[in-house]
C-alpha cells in the first residue's frame, strides 16, 4: 500500500515541478515580447545586463511618458530633512545635462550678486553676500529644457510658474559665502509689487565641492558642518542634481512667516560652486484662495470629529 502511495506523491511533485518550470519559461518569453513591443523608447533590461546596479536603479518606469519625463518621475527622490522649519531635499532633481546647460548659459553673464534694501526694495551690493549671478531671460525660458525644469519646480513646490521670480544661476568662488539671511520680504515695496515670498528652491549644479553647505542654524539640535566648522543645526551638502526646497511661510490655522527659516551659504573651498535659485511668490489672490481651502479643511475636519 505504501509503495503505490509514494509513487502517486512523486508523480504529483514531478508534475507540479515541470509545470512551474514551463510557467517560468512562458513568463520570461512574455516579458521579452513586452520589451520588444515598446521599441527603442524604453530601455531594455536585457541591454542593461552587466551594468552596475546604480545604472539599473536609474532606469525610470515612466520613460515613455513625456509629462513624467519632464517631471523626472522615478528619478526624483524626496527626503524630509526637517518638518519645522520645513526642509525637503529632492535627490536627482536635475539631470547632469540640465546642470551643464544651466552653467553654460550663466558663465558669460555672471555679475556681482546683490541683496534687497529693506528701505527701497532695490538690489544693493553688500558684504553679507559674496557671489556672482545672473537671471535667465524670457527667451531662455522658452527653451524646452528650461520649460521642463520650470514645470518640475512648479509641481514639486506647488507654486504656479507664473508666480515664480526669474530663475537665477549663482556661482560661489572659493572663500565666498552668504551670511545668515531670510528670503521673505520685510519691505513694503516688494510686498506691494509682487506679494510675499512663500517658497525657495536651491538646485546644485556642481559636485565634489568642499564647503558650500546650505546651513539652517535654527533647525534641530544636532550637529552638522558649515564651511569646515562643526555647527549646531542642520546643513545640506551640495550634490550635483539635488535640490533643497524650503518654505518661508507656513500654515497653521493661518499663514505666517517662519522666522526659523534663516539660513546660511557656507564658505566654499578649492572649486567654485554653481547653483540655481528659485523663489515663489504668493500674491493676494492666491493667498485668499489658499486660506479658503484651509478654512474648508478645518470646517470639514470639525464636522467629521463632531459627527
Amino acid at each position: 500500500m505504501a509503495a503505490p502511495a509514494m509513487k502517486i506523491v512523486f508523480g504529483l511533485l514531478t508534475f507540479v515541478t515541470i509545470g512551474m518550470i514551463i510557467g517560468a519559461l512562458l513568463q520570461l518569453a512574455f516579458i521579452n515580447r513586452l520589451e520588444d513591443s515598446y521599441g527603442n523608447g524604453l530601455p531594455s533590461l536585457r541591454g542593461l545586463r552587466g551594468q552596475s546596479s546604480r545604472h539599473l536603479r536609474d532606469v525610470s518606469r515612466w520613460a515613455n511618458d513625456k509629462d513624467a519625463e519632464a517631471l523626472r518621475l522615478g528619478y526624483v527622490k524626496p527626503e524630509v530633512v526637517s518638518w519645522s522649519p520645513r526642509i525637503i531635499v529632492l535627490h536627482n532633481f536635475l539631470s547632469s545635462e540640465e546642470c551643464e546647460h544651466l552653467k553654460a548659459i550663466a558663465r558669460p553673464r555672471l555679475q556681482v550678486s546683490t541683496v534687497v534694501d529693506v528701505k527701497t526694495g532695490k538690489g544693493v551690493k553688500s558684504d553679507v553676500r559674496k557671489s556672482s549671478g545672473m537671471f535667465l531671460t524670457h527667451v531662455e525660458r522658452s527653451y524646452p529644457i528650461i520649460q521642463a525644469i520650470e514645470k518640475r519646480i512648479s509641481v514639486f513646490s506647488q507654486v504656479p510658474a507664473e508666480n515664480g521670480e526669474l530663475i537665477q544661476v549663482l556661482r560661489y568662488e572659493p572663500n565666498q559665502f552668504y551670511r545668515p539671511h531670510h528670503d521673505y520680504f520685510s519691505d513694503t515695496f516688494n510686498l506691494k509689487r509682487g506679494g510675499q515670498r512663500v517658497a525657495t528652491m536651491l538646485m546644485y549644479l556642481t559636485d565634489d565641492v568642499e564647503g558650500g553647505e546650505t546651513y539652517f542654524p535654527l533647525a534641530g539640535d544636532g550637529e552638522c558642518t558649515c564651511g569646515g566648522k562643526i555647527m549646531k543645526g542642520i546643513s545640506v551638502k551640495p550634490t550635483k542634481g539635488d535640490a533643497v526646497l524650503v518654505w518661508s511661510m507656513v500654515c497653521f490655522f493661518s499663514l505666517f512667516i517662519d522666522t526659523d527659516m534663516n539660513h546660511v551659504g557656507c564658505f566654499v573651498f578649492h572649486i567654485a560652486l554653481y547653483l540655481v535659485l528659485f523663489r515663489g511668490l504668493m500674491d493676494s489672490q492666491i493667498q485668499r484662495a489658499y486660506m479658503e481651502d484651509v478654512k474648508f479643511c478645518l470646517e470639514r475636519n470639525g464636522q467629521l470629529l463632531n459627527g
